[in-house]
């Protein structure tokens, strides 16, 4: 059951590892409650939620340390409800032969289905163990309500470029050969705000280097660069929620960026092709209603086309929907007529405006006072078609243009 690695034969990140709460570098807005949680007598389960790299496990395995209390990992993606029990079972047996309390850090802890998360509520509650659920996904979603009600949250924040020079800083005084200007700036940009990524390269560079860890040297390992998105993560929602209100606010350049970032990470374009179709009808609407058949265009493409072309008409119309005029009255106006609907159920529709194809339905009033519109101007002011004569629909709108 080791905890850290001084040991030089060990991987660099390893070696690196922080092993006190105020050496977690990029996560500062946590340092005061997770050191006053480490140092506190008590003891409680928490779930640290954040992007790869950013000091999930590092967290877990100081609390671990601090409290002295023994660590016992489990990987949700390939271990099941059998190894959770057979891990109760010996964390249960050191508590009572032992007096020695354990952590059980869960690995991304969402790849376990709600009825497995169930099995963990027991023995969290007859303090068995106490869990240390590190996950990439939003806990909202993935996470049942039984076991958020017995967790507190922490959230990790992707390291920012200072966070990773410092971390560089420290991992220099590690290896064999320097780091000259442009692999430095290489590194950090590459990394995508992941630690771990940073100092594997670094590692792997130094491995590659005879005198300089050169730029040549840290692209060739690299390759190319890996973007973080998953189809079913939230970077997933997150990025097609920028991409649409960078188009509403009418900014061109952020919404190619993550048109761009999406379509390089592998979304399905007609997914974005839909969004679009959506967006030309609730956020511009009338003031351009060329702008809806521009969008259906632009997902007829991307379902006869595909990548990497469709990458063409797909940005053609985020410029369009971007530069376009923008008008919501149409989306407010079915918005206000659904919500009477739900207050008011059916409301009996007048009978002028009924269809009569009896005679027996003519006599008793249906169709009765109808007048066509199409016959004269006098016939255009006809009966009220609703009861009440409500008011949705907002002739005009605020109507924009940045």
């Amino acid at each position: 059951m080791t905890l850290f690695s001084s040991v030089s034969s060990a991987p660099l990140a390893e070696r690196l590892r922080p092993q006190k709460i105020q050496e977690v570098m990029g996560q500062e807005h946590l340092t005061e409650p997770l050191q006053k949680l480490c140092t506190s007598e008590g003891m409680i389960s928490f779930i640290v939620w954040g992007p790869p790299g950013s000091g999930k496990t590092t967290i877990a395995r100081i609390f671990s340390h601090e409290k002295n209390m023994r660590f016992e990992p489990f990987s949700a993606v390939s271990e099941g409800v059998k190894r959770i029990r057979e891990l109760a079972k010996i964390a249960k047996d050191a508590l009572c032969f032992h007096q020695q309390k354990t952590i059980l850090f869960i690995d991304e802890i969402h790849a376990l289905s709600k009825s497995q998360q169930d099995v963990l509520l027991p023995y969290i509650e007859e303090g068995i163990f106490f869990l240390i659920g590190a996950t990439t996904e939003n806990p909202s979603f993935s996470l049942n309500s039984a076991l958020l009600s017995r967790v507190r949250i922490f959230l990790l924040r992707m390291l920012s470029d200072i966070a990773l020079e410092n971390i560089l800083k420290n991992a220099e005084l590690k290896i064999l050969h320097p780091l000259d200007i442009s692999a430095r700036k290489f590194l950090i940009s590459f990394s995508n705000g992941d630690a771990r990524i940073l100092l594997n390269l670094l590692e792997f560079a130094d491995l590659e280097a005879e005198k300089t860890i050169s730029l040549d040297i840290c692209e060739k390992i690299a390759q190319q660069k890996s973007l973080r998105y998953d189809q079913s993560s939230d970077e997933h929602y997150h990025c097609i929620s920028a991409f649409i209100k960078s188009l509403r606010a009418s900014d061109v350049d952020a919404g190619l960026y993550y048109l761009a970032r999406m379509l390089e990470g592998g979304e399905d374009p007609r997914f974005i092709a839909r969004r679009m179709v959506i967006f030309a009808s609730e956020d511009i609407g009338i003031a351009d209603a060329h702008a809806l058949l521009l969008s259906c265009s632009a997902l007829q493409s991307a379902e006869k086309i595909g990548m990497p072309e469709v990458r063409i008409p797909l940005a053609h119309v985020t410029v369009y929907l971007a530069n376009a005029p923008k008008n919501n009255s149409a989306y407010l106006g079915i918005e206000n007529a659904l919500k009477v609907v739900r207050e008011t159920g059916n409301l009996p529709i007048p009978l002028h405006l009924r269809n009569a194809p009896t005679a027996f339905l003519k006599k008793i009033g249906y169709g009765k006072g109808y007048k066509y519109p199409h016959d004269g101007e006098k016939n255009r002011k006809n009966l009220p078609h609703v009861l009440e004569n409500r008011k949705f629909f907002q002739e005009g709108g605020e109507e924009y243009r940045f």
